[in-house]
């Protein structure tokens, strides 16, 4: 029995070299997970220059505070539609090949974006269809990467690896928009473009390289495929409470990251290096955060350290809905970034460890799909009502709905406790 357990293990991790001991960087000693964390690391650098790009686009092709708000709303908004259907896409099909398609596809559309850029093609509607695009590519990759994280690394270094892969966005987000800020002064929008084109090549060339083993598919038509994630999702009380959290807290977050281009172009009168800056920081916040996150999930439960995300956030918010000085709003982008990483690190942990590696994908799909569906949804609502009302008044109804979604749904929705639901990985 012991052999046989053995072997299944060796088949999982087969050409890795597991660690001695885990701890928060010990998954970098696997050579797979390193590869393509920094290919990874590079392709995030590329598409926070090409998000930095479109929202500042956005803000000289319009006035509008709900257009640019669209801009974070079109690449999260696939990830809402499509984004299930990705789940059983990755776990129907070999996750590489998955990741591959979707890797190609996004560094196509971004080569065009970047040429219609540079020729001063684009209208608002047209920019949005090309972030849209590339949220399509993003939502069909995402399932997939994450999902494979179990053959990159050893079962019990999972935890450790979606937090070095949180913290690789993250650094690219604390370099990414100081630099989309300094190339847009520089030249434009298209050169940021460009460069996100080119950052995928790295990444396809290691996926070209990675050779995983095989892993068993229950391959099945992808409706029905859905409707067995949904159906286990929506029966597992740990992982469905889990979900309602995840949308409620998605909602709330939007507030930050849809209005930010607004707040620095028209309350804060900066410029492309301050909305860099505020970006820089909140990814800088997020990288802080993110190595301390394990340790304070472990003392304070779920419902502790989302509760210590969530008033950082409210912080965050109240202090950018009030300040005219770019000087005074940098922390609140250094806390935000802490916040943010805390809360989403924190519940896509708690989703892998409770879902059985035959619809991993799904789970992770349907999760994302709640999460960052509630952040579309919100970056259109906070959008609608900072145009109708004002800036202030949409980031700090934001701060009020986290807290009173907060409150409500700790009673009606609590959080699992620590090992409530945890399945035990192979």
């Amino acid at each position: 029995m012991e052999h046989a357990v053995e072997k299944a293990v060796e088949a999982t991790t087969s050409g890795l070299v597991p660690p001695p001991r885990t701890g928060a960087f010990s998954p970098f000693r696997y050579p797979v997970f390193r590869a393509i964390w920094i290919a990874n690391l590079f392709s995030n650098l590329g598409g926070t220059l090409q998000g930095v790009g479109a929202a500042w686009l956005m803000t000289e092709l319009t006035p509008s505070h709900q257009l640019v708000a669209l801009v974070q709303a079109s690449a999260t908004v696939p990830i809402m539609l499509f984004g299930v259907f990705a789940g059983a896409i990755a776990d129907n099909y070999d996750r590489r090949i998955v990741m591959l398609v979707a890797q190609v596809g996004m560094l196509v559309v971004s080569a065009t974006l970047a040429g219609l850029a540079y020729a001063h093609l684009l209208t608002p509607a047209l920019l949005l269809a090309f972030t849209l695009s590339v949220g399509i590519g993003t939502a069909l990759n995402s399932p997939a990467w994450q999902a494979s994280v179990r053959q990159q690394v050893e079962p019990r270094e999972i935890p450790q690896a979606i937090a070095l892969n949180s913290i690789s966005f993250n650094i690219a987000r604390s370099i990414g928009p100081a630099l989309g800020g300094m190339l847009i002064s520089i030249w434009d929008v298209s050169f940021a473009f460009a460069i996100n084109a080119i950052s995928y090549v790295g990444l396809i060339g290691v996926l070209l390289w990675w050779k995983p083993e095989a892993r068993p598919v229950d391959r099945r038509p992808i409706l029905p495929a859905v409707a067995v994630g949904i159906r286990f999702c929506a029966a597992n009380g740990p992982l469905r409470r889990l979900l309602i959290r995840g949308f409620a807290l998605g909602f709330s977050l939007a507030a930050y990251q849809a209005l930010l281009p607004a707040v620095v172009s028209a309350n804060v009168n900066g410029s492309e290096l301050d909305f860099g800056l505020m970006l820089g920081l909140f990814g800088i916040g997020s990288i802080v955060a993110a190595p301390f996150t394990g340790s304070l999930r472990r003392k304070f439960g779920l419902e502790g350290i989302l509760a210590i995300g969530a008033g950082m956030f409210v912080f965050a918010l109240s202090l950018i809905a009030e300040v005219h000085d770019i000087l005074y709003a940098l922390p609140a982008a250094f806390v935000a970034g802490m916040a943010w990483v805390m809360i989403l690190t924190t519940i896509n942990t708690a989703v892998q460890l409770r879902s059985p590696e035959a619809i991993l994908g799904r789970c992770l799909s349907i999760y994302q799909a709640v999460t960052f569906g509630g952040m579309a949804l919100g970056s259109w609502a906070w959008g609608a009502l900072a145009d109708w009302k004002s800036l202030p008044f949409a980031l700090h109804a934001g701060s009020i709905f986290l807290i009173v979604s907060f409150v409500l749904l700790r009673i009606v929705a609590p959080l699992p406790k620590l090992g409530e639901g945890v399945l035990k990985q192979a």
